[in-house]
């Protein structure tokens, strides 16, 4: 019997990069002291693979990804390119095999480990299949794809390869693309897949398990969405933004949606119609028991309560108290508390669907103002606005004061029709509020 090994390191890569440098492979070779008989051609056959070393994945799906099957025939040749291949995936740090020949034929055993970085792999629009369906069929493809990729090397390419024939199962005339998700210049949070030159446009929304009573506000939420694009991160935004909010103001602090689930109507190589379906689970209506306040010195407790408009065993609408919340900021702009923020913790009852508020106060330092800056004037006028203008360098910044200032200083201006936007640049550093007014006239 005859023993060979091939090592395969594969270095850190940095996220950004989806390629993967082989580090270099060294083949020792093993010889028995006598010399060899023969090898018969029996030897070339693969008998068995064994795969060792990986947590994410079982032994079956990383022999899958492999391509090779026992009772083929195989060559050292084919081992090394298996083990590339699996190293350029980006799914394992480090690839080595081992091999036994024999009179037989040949066992195989694999060693791996696997990468760190993986992210959700996300589909846009590919409204042909259920969630379940399409990702059967794409790990049927590429075992390797369980739902998430590595950050880096060729395993999202060959997923959208997979998404692809998919397409052009279905006769979609668009192609399969994905793009890498995240912050700007920050780490990849998800691949974000699609079909591209395929117009998916949707016919109305539905929301399963919705109740009576919210199905007309998340029904006139939904209406601007008809004809519309699908887009699944896009309709994401909108439950969060839209529907959402219809349940927390009603006191269903744990209300939740599901992802977008579409249903084809009408398909055709050039347009597909869908209706979209929203699940969504309302779960407990809260009362509010208790609001406590602490943290607080700028202002009296009841100035700050009669601004919160909640009631004690009322539904606990999140909506109102949130607007109630951004109304208490603006009272601590007044004094020149810019920083001024208001942690709010629900404090939930399951028992008997009650929910306590607790409102911590944080109010920062005083900010003074700053520089005062005028644009889109003549110089005369310029003049007359910074004269009007009372809050002087140095004085305790007052956050309605340039609202106030240009209602009462637009008969300063010459003629009507002029549009006024005031820019704050607040420095936290130095503790300024710069004002910057821009005047434009309306032709």
């Amino acid at each position: 019997m005859s023993h060979a090994r091939l090592c395969v390191r594969i270095p850190a890569v940095k996220p950004i990069h989806l390629s993967l440098l082989l580090g270099c492979a060294s083949l020792l070779l093993a010889q028995t002291r006598k010399p060899p008989n023969p090898v018969p051609p029996s030897a070339s056959k693969l008998l068995s693979i064994k795969a060792t070393g990986s947590k994410r994945y079982t032994p079956d799906q990383i022999i899958a990804a492999t391509g090779l099957q026992p009772g083929q025939t195989t060559s050292e040749d084919d081992f090394k390119i298996v083990s590339q291949h699996l190293g350029e995936t980006g799914a394992f740090s480090n690839v080595a095999y081992n091999f036994q020949t024999s009179s037989d034929g040949i066992k195989l055993d694999l060693q791996v480990t696997d990468s760190n970085q993986f992210v959700p792999a996300r589909f846009e629009n590919f409204v042909w299949l259920s969630d379940q369906e399409l990702l059967e069929k794409l790990s049927a493809s590429v075992p390797l794809f369980q739902g998430q990729l590595p950050v880096a090397g060729k395993l999202a390419d060959e997923v959208s390869d997979a998404l692809q024939t998919l397409a052009i199962e279905h006769h979609l005339k668009g192609r399969a693309d994905y793009l890498r998700s995240g912050p700007i210049d920050g780490p990849i949070e998800a691949f974000d897949f699609s079909i591209t030159g395929q117009d998916i446009r949707i016919r109305q929304i539905e929301f399963p398990g919705a109740d009576s009573a919210e199905l007309p506000a998340l029904e006139t939420a939904a209406k601007k969405l008809s004809g519309q694009d699908y887009v699944r991160t896009i309709l994401r935004v909108q439950a969060e933004k839209n529907f959402l909010p219809v349940y927390l103001e009603r006191g269903y602090l744990k209300a939740a949606f599901s992802d977008s689930q579409p249903k084809v109507l009408e398909d055709s190589p050039e347009e597909t119609l869908v209706d979209v379906a929203f699940p969504v689970s309302p779960g407990l209506q809260y009362k509010l028991s208790e609001l406590q306040l602490s943290g607080y010195n700028v202002f009296p407790v009841e100035k700050l309560r009669e601004l919160i408009r909640l009631q004690i065993g009322q539904p606990a609408n999140a909506v109102k108290l949130d607007k109630d919340i951004e109304a208490i900021k603006q009272l601590y702009g007044t004094r020149g508390y810019m920083a001024a923020r208001i942690v709010t913790t629900p404090e939930m009852n399951d028992a008997d669907s009650t929910v306590k508020y607790v409102l911590q106060f944080q109010e920062g330092g005083v900010y003074k103002m700053g520089d005062l800056e005028v644009r889109g004037l003549d110089s005369r006028t310029t003049e007359r606005m910074v004269a009007a203008w009372k809050l002087r360098e140095g004085d305790t910044y007052d956050a309605q004061y340039p609202k106030k200032f240009l209602e009462s200083a637009t008969g300063l201006l010459p003629g009507e029709d002029w549009s006024i936007a005031v820019h704050e640049s607040v420095e936290d550093k130095d503790k300024v509020v710069d004002i910057s007014l821009h005047f434009d006239h309306k032709r």
